[in-house]
């Protein structure tokens, strides 16, 4: 100890007299020195006092290789490696952050809370992440954050995470099938996931997980059947409604006004079997389009038949968990509208009615065999 005092002295007196270039030298010096010997916390912390007055001394390139030198070192001293994770420059803390051993929950929070999302991206790719820090990681960062974050085998989630997590899928497909390839999301939210997720999404989380292929196929079969489960096509009910909106239609008074009254009301029936009437669809299609919330398909069945904004507007509602559109998310709606060109549109409208009528025609001529 007395050594390590005497030798740390020596560095005191070139730090207030020596060189940039000796100071510089001091730190190297006084940085391998601490890798690569064995030393108590209490030596270990009186290093820290010197080297982090030699590195208030460096440019930042001295500084980004301090923290390369110390990333993977339980020799590293904490008050060092606090300060180069919170350093403004990601070149800087991206190694202690997503490496450093010497950065506990609270410290890891503390940068999330207030620096940049390339900080917060080094800490998504930590071998481990407690549950507290992947609490704020999904609640406060942007999409390539939670998708790292997601994919990492050493990250714990909380209830809570799932949440955020399954919200943000609704709209990143590439979360939602990283979501929905953990192995611990609780049941529930696994299906709340499936509810939401693409044809393509699902497919992928079927041959990923063969385990769960059962529930998969049957999330799929109860989404596509919601409508008629409850208010089926076998129900006098469903009959009757279908065939006052039908007469509408037949009489020319199925319209774009129609389908903004049905939307405003929250009558989802009337408004799915309206819409496929209108875009010639089967109920069940439109449905879907509508339960699952497909911002990017109800834009385009609007555009198609040339609605305006306010009636896409209230179908978006009308799909939205709760009926509630974040303000920011709605104008991105808007503007995305706006952009879309109609011709475009009613392509793939046309390519959805072609694959729907072949599907049809498919089924008659199995029934026809049989």
């Amino acid at each position: 100890m007395t050594e390590v005092s005497h030798a740390l002295e020596d560095m005191d007196d070139v730090i207030a007299r020596g060189s940039a270039e000796s100071r510089a030298k001091a730190l190297w010096h006084a940085t391998d020195t601490l890798v690569e010997g064995e030393f108590s916390e209490e030596q270990i912390r009186i290093f820290g006092e010197v080297i982090a007055r030699l590195t208030e001394e460096v440019e930042e390139a001295a500084r980004a290789e301090l923290s390369r030198r110390l990333a993977h070192s339980n020799n590293a001293p904490p008050k060092v490696v606090h300060i180069l994770a919170f350093d403004d420059s990601i070149e800087v803390a991206g190694p202690v952050l997503q490496f450093s051993p010497r950065l506990d929950a609270k410290s890891l929070i503390a940068n999330i809370r207030s620096k940049s999302q390339p900080h917060l991206l080094a800490i998504a790719h930590r071998i481990l992440l407690p549950v507290e820090v992947t609490d704020e990681l999904v609640t406060r960062g942007n999409q390539e954050v939670v998708q790292s974050v997601v994919a990492n085998d050493g990250a714990r989630f909380s209830d809570f995470a799932f949440r955020q997590m399954i919200k943000r899928a609704e709209t990143d497909a590439v979360l939602a099938e990283r979501l929905g390839l953990r192995r611990e999301i609780p049941p529930q939210m696994f299906r709340q996931l499936l509810a939401k997720a693409t044809e393509d999404v699902r497919y992928k989380l079927e041959r990923e997980r063969p385990d769960l292929a059962a529930e998969i196929q049957a999330s799929v079969s109860h989404a596509a059947g919601k409508l008629y489960s409850s208010f089926g096509p076998g129900q006098a009910s469903y009959l009757a409604l279908k065939q006052t909106v039908t007469d509408l239609h037949k009489a020319g008074r199925l319209n774009e006004k129609t389908i903004l009254t049905y939307a405003l009301a929250h009558k989802f029936e009337e408004a799915v079997i309206g819409l496929s009437l209108l875009c010639a669809l089967p109920v069940d299609v439109v449905e879907q389009v509508l339960a699952r919330n497909n911002r990017d398909m109800i834009l385009v069945l609007t555009k198609a038949i040339e609605f305006s904004w306010e009636t896409a507007m209230a179908l978006l509602f009308l799909g939205a968990e709760n009926h509630r559109i974040a303000a920011r998310e709605l104008e991105d709606l808007k503007a995305e509208f706006k952009r879309a060109d109609v011709r475009m549109s009613r392509g793939i409208l046309e390519v959805n009615q072609s694959r729907w009528r072949a599907l049809q025609q498919e089924a008659l001529r199995s029934a026809q065999l049989h």
